[in-house]
């Protein structure tokens, strides 16, 4: 879809302009979150009062106009499942329209498990809208009050006459009716809900397993080339010299250089990388000054002043009640994304307009700099989103996006931009090193009297306390965000969102320090925790996990390797247990059994929920056992999966997971909250089975056989 070929152009175009350029049926227009005016600048045509709409054509079908994009987390089909429900249709007659700049009217992305939790409930309430409508129309054509109607699967009957029908697609027929959702609509109730709350199969899973499914990678246009981009060995390193004679001789490439972005063009991508590899390139690094061994020493210096997350009570009346006391530090190292597919990026630049296809969670973030480096107009940038293999958070980087725009029009044709996986490593914004100090103490009962914890470059997501703890404090000292954040240009290289970011690395140091002082304690860790525990939805949790488990607990060390941890995400809870076994010789750790319970609210599709549980778990083994960036200055030495480890099919452990029923809450987000508890619970399993606690992520075999060594 092209606005130019309706006779328009894009920065002409408003929302309400390009609503109308879809031709008829009843569109609902309805707003989601608060509107992000930075945004709206950027591009220059949102309205003020819609960032999502809803067409129901007169095929009868419904369309889901969204910013939101589908990257394996599964809202392409749990957003469904809430539209269809509340018009009453059936599950495969919605079509999600996502993360398209032209055609979708949002300021938003898809970061943070946000979308079911911000974007369902307006969503449900513009299918309430849509349905009000629908009846309504279907009222005057039957000459019927609303009242005595009734609809399934689209089609509206009167309820004493069912014979007497009108299809939504019979109503929308000819149609060209516009409405703005009310905060006031009401959605159904829970009792009324025929398709939420039931497992139901990824409506995208056919495309996915049988190869029809686009990725940006499988996007082709006439005459595209592959780029190979000429890249240092170091960030922050400077070009000195270049010779591209080389492979300017090789048949059929094209050299293309601006200023340090030097790239060979070929219709094949092969013969661009044999290209790239006869360039000769002289670069001037920067002395290294921090390398990943002395990276901490360095973010302890380095970190900002603190800010005060949470207070109460006062610290010396604690530690004077305490009978014990302890104090430890915790440290976590930079992590890779590693998602499946690369950052990829497919440009073409036509005079002062740019279409990009591009693996994103943040199309709409990305229209700002492809127009700044092409000096451009921001809404005259088109930005393209097909499925996206992974993100984890890491697919918010816009440079790929830039650097294919770039390219495209200095060529005059369209380029693709496919990172290897070097280059995913190298320009990937890492989760940033991070550190935790936790001083804390208990009395004669094994109640937690104080708290005093502190996070360097974590943030205080996963911090907060839900334990009953009278006397605490919880400082943050810098957050997770990029090297333009402030305080996070501490990093060598730009650091940012990785999967639950922070909650994982506070997690593993709050539950660590909550199992120490159960072994000291003398007090098995699960009866340790309900102990201090007056939160009854997290009780509510930790005993349904329990229950799966089993509640054969006993004091730590007991030798069994029985591990548990609990975490608060960002109002998802979690209690994750598991069993482990460690090899004394060797120090290597086999996960064997992980049961996880989760209450999330109202569960939309219990089938999504369950495998986002446990991709979280098994994303959660690597940060946990194996994962690390290592570096030395501004290099970054891990540049593929031979050095960097990831989780390994035979590395799985029996994998169970609960879902704790809540239907009084709102539905939470759900792509997240297991991996919180991942780095902690294999700890403290870990010091069941040997009696050594390891503060150090990841819990490699050296790092374990050193302990044991020195226990």
């Amino acid at each position: 879809m092209n606005a130019r070929e309706w006779g328009v152009e894009l920065d002409t175009l408003d929302r309400r302009e390009m609503v109308k350029l879809l031709g008829g049926g009843i569109f609902i227009l309805f707003h989601v979150g608060e509107p992000s005016s930075a945004q709206a600048r950027q591009f220059g045509r949102y309205p003020d009062d819609f960032n999502a709409f809803l067409r129901i054509g007169g095929d009868g079908r419904v369309a889901l106009f969204s910013g939101k994009i589908e990257m394996g987390q599964g809202i392409y089909t749990a957003l469904a499942q809430m539209l269809a429900d509340e018009l009453d249709v059936s599950l495969d007659s919605i079509d999600m329209v996502m993360g398209d700049t032209l055609v979708c009217p949002s300021d938003m992305a898809t970061v943070g498990s946000l979308t079911i939790r911000q974007f369902g409930p307006a969503l449900r309430r513009a299918g309430a809208e849509a349905r009000a409508v629908l009846l309504q129309l279907a009222a005057e054509h039957l000459g019927i009050p609303v009242g005595r109607l009734t609809v399934e699967d689209g089609v509206v009957a009167v309820q004493d006459d069912p014979g007497r029908t009108a299809s939504y697609a019979q109503l929308a027929q000819g149609q060209r009716i516009e409405r703005q959702v009310e905060e006031g609509v009401r959605t159904k109730d829970r009792s009324e809900l025929r398709i939420c709350g039931r497992p139901a199969a990824r409506t995208d899973a056919r495309e996915k397993v049988t190869g029809q499914a686009q990725y940006t990678g499988d996007v082709q246009l006439p005459g595209m080339v592959y780029a190979r981009i000429l890249r240092p060995p170091a960030h922050d390193a400077t070009l000195e010299h270049v010779d591209t004679s080389a492979a300017e001789a090789v048949e059929g490439v094209q050299v293309v250089r601006d200023g340090d972005l030097v790239a060979v063009l070929h219709e094949y991508p092969d013969v661009a990388e044999h290209a790239l590899s006869r360039v000769e390139a002289r670069y001037t690094e920067p002395e290294p000054t921090v390398n990943s061994e002395t990276i901490f020493d360095h973010l302890v210096e380095a970190a900002p002043s603190p800010q005060t997350v949470a207070s109460a009570g006062n610290l010396d009346d604690g530690e004077r009640l305490a009978t014990q006391t302890f104090d430890n530090t915790y440290r976590e190292p930079y992590l890779a994304h590693a998602p499946m597919e690369p950052h990829t990026a497919v440009a073409e630049v036509e005079g002062d307009h740019a279409t990009v296809w591009a693996a994103t969670q943040a199309p709409f973030w990305l229209g700002g700099p492809v127009a700044e480096a092409l000096n451009i107009p921001s809404a005259n940038v088109r930005v393209i989103t097909p499925f996206v293999g992974g993100g984890f958070g890491g697919k918010t980087n816009t440079q790929h996006a830039v650097e294919a725009a770039r390219l495209a029009k200095l060529a005059g044709r369209p380029v693709q931009v496919a990172w290897t996986r070097r280059e995913e490593f190298f320009y990937d914004s890492f989760q940033p090193a991070s550190i935790m100090n936790v001083r804390s103490g208990v009395d004669e009962a094994g109640k937690v009297v104080y708290w005093d914890y502190e996070t360097l470059f974590a943030g205080s997501r996963g911090a907060d306390l839900f334990y009953d703890i009278p006397h605490h404090r919880v400082l943050a000292r810098g957050s997770w965000g990029g090297r333009d954040g402030g305080s996070n240009q501490a990093h060598p290289f730009s650091v940012g969102a990785w999967r639950g970011p922070g909650a994982h690395t506070n997690v593993f140091a709050v539950e660590s320090q909550i199992d120490v002082m159960a072994a000291a304690a003398e007090i098995d860790p699960l009866s340790f925790r309900l102990n201090n525990l007056q939160n009854d939805r997290m009780r509510r949790v930790l005993e349904g996990a329990a229950d799966k488990f089993g509640r054969q607990w006993q004091g730590a060390p007991s030798g069994r390797g029985y591990g548990v941890a609990c975490a608060d995400y960002a109002g998802t809870y979690v209690a994750t247990m598991v069993e482990v076994t460690v090899d004394r010789a060797e120090g290597t750790v086999r996960v064997q059994r992980v049961v996880c319970a989760q209450d999330m609210g109202e569960v939309i599709n219990p089938e999504g929920a369950t495998l986002q549980m446990e991709g979280c778990i098994t994303m959660g083994l690597g940060f946990a056992l194996a994962e690390q960036i290592r570096f030395e200055g501004r290099r970054v030495l891990d540049q593929n999966f031979d050095t960097y480890e990831i989780p390994k099919f035979s590395w799985l452990p029996t994998i169970e997971t609960v879902l704790i029923e809540n239907t009084e809450l709102p539905p939470s987000g759900g792509g997240e909250p297991p991996i919180a508890t991942m780095g902690a619970v294999i700890a403290n399993a870990i010091y069941d089975a040997v009696g050594v606690r390891m503060v150090e992520l990841p819990m490699t075999p050296e790092r374990i056989r050193r302990a044991l060594q020195e226990s």
